[in-house]
């Protein structure tokens, strides 16, 4: 495209075609990359977050785990006094395995109810832009 020469203070109804085109492309370039800008921080951020989050899960999730060690040991040595150790152990462990496939069954369904993360301040601005672009364009066909 040929060099256009522009002067921003002259109303947009006195410009050609060419500095028409030529600002709108370089208005959409800079708007692309301000939202792709605003996307990055907004996910940083998030992620941000939910590392914070899994980590004190984790640290939780250790800790219950802990307790939990506990509660079935003292479960087998409580059911030790009525039956054989080995059968009280077998008991135990036979029931946790039932819970875990119970907890596995039930977490595999939340999974698939999950929706994919989106950045969603960055996608009510793209709307808004779009929105905003679209009416300008209407707004000088018809001018």
């Amino acid at each position: 495209m040929a060099d256009v020469v522009r002067d921003p203070a002259r109303p947009v109804a006195e410009q050609s075609t060419a500095e028409l085109v030529q600002r709108a492309t370089e208005q959409v370039s800079r708007l692309v990359r301000d939202e792709l800008a605003l996307a990055r921080i907004e996910l940083a951020e998030k992620g941000r977050h939910a590392g914070i989050g899994v980590g004190l899960f984790g640290g939780g999730g250790a800790l219950a785990l802990a307790g939990l060690g506990v509660l079935v040991a003292a479960a087998v040595l409580g059911l030790a006094l009525v039956i054989p150790a080995w059968a009280a152990a077998l008991v135990v462990a036979g029931a946790l395995f039932i819970l875990a496939g119970i907890f596995a069954l039930i977490g595999r369904g939340q999974v698939r109810r999950a929706v994919p993360a989106m950045p969603s301040a960055t996608a009510d601005s793209l709307r808004a832009d779009v929105r905003t672009v679209a009416s300008a364009v209407r707004d000088r066909g018809q001018g």
